[in-house]
Order: C-alpha cells, then structure tokens, then sequence
C-alpha cells in the first residue's frame, strides 16, 4: 500500500537530482518503508573510514612491518573465541565498539608482511599493490564487462600481455586473472580435457573416453584437486618420479604415457612444476615439452611459485623452454609480492579455445549488440560471474616500480637465500637437506643432545619430533614463522621461503639463532 503524507513538517525533501536546492514532496511509504531520502549518512560513514584508515595505517601496515613487533599474538581457539565476541546479534554496536572489533581483529592476527614470516610462498607488503587493493574495495568493480569495468579490463589485457611475453610467447595468447593457483590449475586440466574432447562440454562424462594426464610427484595437490572436481579421478592422476632434486625425470614421463596408451587409455595432458611448493625444485620443461610434442599432449606449467624467475635475467634459465607450453599458471602474490590475491592463467592458443570452453552467454551480460566493442567483455571466458579486478595489484606496483626493481627484488631474495644456505653449513647442530634452487632453504635442526647419536631409526626417530616443538615454541612466542614437514621418508625439517625486501642479512642469522635457542634442551 502507498500511502502520501502531506504533513508539512516531514514533506521537506531535499531532491537527489539537485541537492543545493530543497524542494517539497510528499514521502512515500510502502510496506511501512519509507522512501524518501537516503539511509545512509554519507558524512558519518566517511567520519568511520577516517578514523579506521588511521588504525589500519598505525597497527596493519607500521606496527605489522617493523621487525621489533610480534609475527603473531598468539590465543587458542577457544581463548580468541572470548576475545573475540563472535556472536552476531539483532542489535547492532557503537562506533566505538566496532573499532575496537578490527583493533582486535588485527592485533590477534598473524602479521604476513612482517620481515619475520617466512611460512608461506608470499609475504611482505607492497606499498603500491596495498593502495590498489583499496581503491579495488572503494569502487567494487566486477571483471565481466567492459561497461562496469572500463579501466580495469584495459589493465588486465596489459599485465597478461606483459607476463605473455615474458614467457616467450611472442605472437601472444589469452588469458585471464582468477581465484588462486589452484583454480588456474583447474582451468588448464579443463581447458586440455575440452581440446582432447570438446563433446564433454555438452554430453558430459558420458561422451569420454577414459582421460588420463601425468603430473611429478612433487605437483601441488590442486592438480588432484581438479582431476576430482572435473570427473576425471584421482586415480587416473599418474604421479611421474622425480630425481632427488625434486625434478620431474622426463623419460619415466614417457614410459608412463606408453603405458597407459597400452593399457587402453587416452592421455591428454602433462603438468610440468616450475617451483615446487617444499623444494623449490624446476621440472625440466624442455625436456617435457618434446614428450607432449610426441604425443600430441597438452603441455602445463605450474609456474605459481616460480614464474617471477621470467623477471630476472639471472635466473630465468630456471624456466628454459616455458615458451613451449600450451598454457602456464602464474601468482604475482607470491615471489612478485601482489597483494593476495592476483593469479594468471595465460594460454598460448588465439583461437578463443577460452571462450568455447567456458561460455555460456548469459544474454543479460553479453548482449552482442552493445554500443562498444564487445571483445572487451571478458567475463565469458571465466567459470566465475563476478570477479575482482586482481590485474590492477600487480598493474599498479608493476608502474611504480618498473621491470629493474621487481629483477632486483627476484635477485635479492634468492641471494639471500644462498646466504642462508652458507650459514647453515657452517653452524654446528644444523644440515641441508639439498643446496637450493630457488628461495625455498629445507634444512633440519639437530638439538645437542641428538649430535652423537649414530645415523639410524633412532636418531632420525627423535628428530621428526624435534621441529613441530620449535614450531610451536616460536609461535607462542611470536618471534618469527618458519614451516616444517616432513617428505617421502625424510623426518620433519624446516622449510624457510624467502621473499620480502624488508628481509636482512641479520635476520637470516636471527633465525638460526632463534631456532638454536627453542630447541637447545631437546
């Protein structure tokens, strides 16, 4: 029901379409909802913006980078459950509750960005990819169209035909920006599978031959992931030995694929990894290549951890022959230090194989008779409908800092790296597990206690039980953040991963020191 309110005292509006000048009108009431006027006090809602940049500026980004702060405050679940005050109510809090939320929220979280954190393949903050992350909340932008996302459409064609040439592509290819490594991952199982059997996309499984694709057995397990979540299985999944390097050995690849041809099976597709989540190890990609050429087999590169090598003269021999691969996964958050998150899948192919493989042209998006150019319209290439524009992370740091920097950062951090390495050899109580090969240091610590014990079942036994102690022990402690796993039969050692320019030959030795001090009663 409409009701019109004529009071004078409630009729005084001020119109949307000239704010300067008050006019009256009735209000509009329906369903007891009133109409007229906005909900949203604009001023207050800037007022709280104000005074939360303010904090996220002092405890998120100085307190969280400077070395002499915690890595982490470290609560059970069940204690951070009473700091925290979860629950979500009819009601909601004041101002001032509410920023004492986020306070809370980013005191007991783990500082990633610290120079301190090298528990994961990203960490450290950028600047630059910081700010365009905020301005990519400010403006809640959805990659699908050029008409709600002029700017950021460009931006995306831009980076993704930089990071194409620097793979080697030279004629280009396609692409896109995603959710994570492991869904590029699942976009290049997907997109192999359509090529060996475009019928799939329509008929189902029930058009497919029995699909099978080989991967090292030192992949990332989103390659398993996709295989389960496409229909393919797990089982048809063949893991390829690798050399005590962690290399894919190329010509078990080949008996694999011989194999499985006998055996009745279609093989479509070989994951090779450039940059393997524990050792840091390179498949050898040319190698491969001539294989997939062979065979006619789709040829992948999980280049998520390793790809920034491609910035760096020095190092991009680590990624010989990448220009041979039919699609490669790329994460500018990792090494390159985008802001999470910011994944590429780039495909050789210009055929628009992207596009038949996961259109669905959706009318009320991609209407064809647009006003512009409708090539821009990306979004039908994805399997997500919203999508945020992750390219402008890396875009905007990439502008401000040029090509030479992030090479220099790349040089850095693996420098740093053979620093470590060196260090380790000479410390008494510490052991490599292998020289590194990238920015990955796998090392064990071995407490005085356990020095004399003679290599065997005990001693290495005691030492699996040596690392998660530590681990625990620095955490509590919130000094710094190193992983540790174990691997095949090898007990748990250390995986250190570094990153951040922030990061100093002092800290290097801090580690090491720190791990000695937590574990020296062991």
């Amino acid at each position: 029901m409409v009701q019109h309110l004529r009071e004078e005292k409630t009729s005084d509006v001020q119109s949307l379409a000239d704010p300067g000048h008050p006019v009256k009108c009735s209000p509009v009431i329906i369903d007891n909802v009133s109409l007229n006027g906005p909900t949203l006090n604009v001023l207050a809602s800037e007022n709280f913006i104000h005074q939360s940049m303010s904090i996220i500026v002092e405890d998120a980004i100085k307190k969280a980078t400077d070395v002499r702060e915690k890595v982490c405050e470290w609560r059970s679940p069940e204690q951070l459950k009473e700091l925290l005050d979860l629950e979500l109510r009819d009601g909601g809090e004041s101002e001032s509750e509410i920023l004492q939320r986020f306070k809370d929220a980013i005191r007991y979280s783990v500082k990633t960005t610290h120079p301190r954190f090298f528990n994961q393949l990203y960490a450290g903050m950028d600047p630059y990819s910081v700010v365009a992350s905020f301005i990519i909340e400010a403006l809640k932008p959805s990659l699908y169209t050029y008409e709600v996302a002029p700017v950021f459409t460009l931006v995306e064609e831009a980076v993704l035909k930089k990071m194409m040439e620097l793979i080697g592509w030279k004629d280009g290819g396609d692409g896109i920006f995603n959710a994570g490594g492991s869904m590029s991952n699942m976009y290049a199982v997907n997109l192999a599978r359509y090529r060996c059997c475009p019928d799939i996309k329509e008929n189902g499984l029930s058009a497919a031959p029995h699909l099978v694709m080989f991967t090292s057995q030192e992949c990332h397990y989103s390659i398993s992931k996709a295989a389960a979540l496409l229909g393919i299985g797990t089982k048809n999944v063949y893991a390829i030995p690798s050399d005590e390097r962690g290399k894919m050995i190329p010509s078990a690849l080949e008996e694999q694929i011989l194999s499985a041809k006998s055996e009745g099976a279609v093989p479509f597709m070989v994951n090779a990894t450039a940059g393997t989540t524990v050792l840091g190890a390179f498949d050898p990609i040319d190698e491969i290549a001539d294989i997939c050429e062979k065979h006619n087999l789709w040829l992948h590169v999980d280049a998520c951890w390793g790809g920034a090598a491609l910035v760096s003269s020095k190092h991009k021999h680590l990624l010989k022959g990448i220009h041979r691969a039919d699609s490669v996964a790329w994460n500018p958050h990792k090494m390159l230090m985008a802001c999470l998150q910011c994944s590429a899948f780039m495909v050789r192919d210009k055929t628009s194989l992207l596009q038949r493989c996961h259109s669905a042209r959706a009318s009320y998006l991609f209407q064809q008779d647009k006003f512009y150019d409708v090539s821009y319209d990306t979004g039908d290439k994805s399997v997500q409908c919203s999508r945020k524009p992750d390219a402008f992370k890396i875009w905007l740091m990439w502008k401000a800092l040029g090509s030479r920097e992030l090479e220099q950062r790349v040089d850095r951090a693996l420098a740093m790296a053979r620093y470590l390495a060196q260090e380790i050899k000479q410390r008494e109580g510490f052991c490599l597990l292998m020289e590194p090969e990238y920015a990955n240091i796998c090392f064990w610590y071995i407490p005085p206690s356990l020095r004399n014990l003679p290599d065997g079942p005990e001693l290495w036994g005691k030492l699996h039980k040596v690392a998660p102690v530590i681990k625990e022990r620095m955490m509590k402690k919130g000094s710094m953040m190193v992983g540790y796993q174990p691997h095949g039969e090898k007990a748990n050692f250390f995986r250190m991963i570094i990153i951040s320019p922030q990061v100093s030959r002092q800290d290097m030795d801090f580690v090491l020191d720190e791990i000695h001090n937590l574990g020296k009663d062991l």
